[in-house]
């Protein structure tokens, strides 16, 4: 089993629900194991935009990292994503984050994410429940980079799953 760690967001339609059923679901394809909080968040890339409620999951899975791909876009549609533009409203956005150490840089996947040592919307809920973590290609524990984050947009703690830490 592999140790993988997922990005949930939503901003359309009830945004709590969303991460809520997207866990379940995600639950059904592999075991979920640690949640982080809820936190409320600016958008980034199109401000225009309702806020974003985030938070990370830590799964166990057998599935290859392409085949996990492909289970959380078969999420994402059986949820109504549809994709407009880049950075557009969603009710879920699933992303993974990490896969145990694994470096994967193909067209259609690169792993680690590569921008989340950037974005505060996932390092805060990730330093939450793997503070310890360390990124496979900067070498640095998510406490750390979380720390080094410049440019923090506002990431406000709002709730709970109830699968947390």
């Amino acid at each position: 089993m592999i140790i993988a760690y997922i990005g949930i967001g939503s901003n359309l339609g009830d945004r709590f629900i969303n991460l809520s059923t997207a866990i379940d679901l995600l639950n059904e394809k592999c075991g979920v194991g640690k949640v982080s909080s809820v936190y409320e968040t600016e958008p980034v890339g199109f401000d225009d935009q309702p806020f974003f409620l985030n938070c990370v999951a830590e799964i166990s899975t057998k599935l290859t990292p392409h085949r996990l791909l492909e289970e959380l876009k078969g999420i994402e549609r059986k949820m109504g994503r549809i994709n407009t533009f880049l950075n557009s409203p969603r009710t879920i956005d699933l992303d993974i984050l990490f896969y145990g150490e694994e470096i994967i840089e193909s067209q259609e996947l690169i792993i680690p994410h590569p921008r989340l040592q950037e974005r505060a919307f996932v390092l805060v809920p990730l330093n939450e429940i793997a503070p310890n973590f360390i990124h496979p290609v900067l070498r640095k524990t998510i406490n750390r980079l979380l720390d080094e984050l410049v440019k923090i947009k506002e990431v406000k703690k709002w709730g709970s799953i109830g699968k947390g830490i």
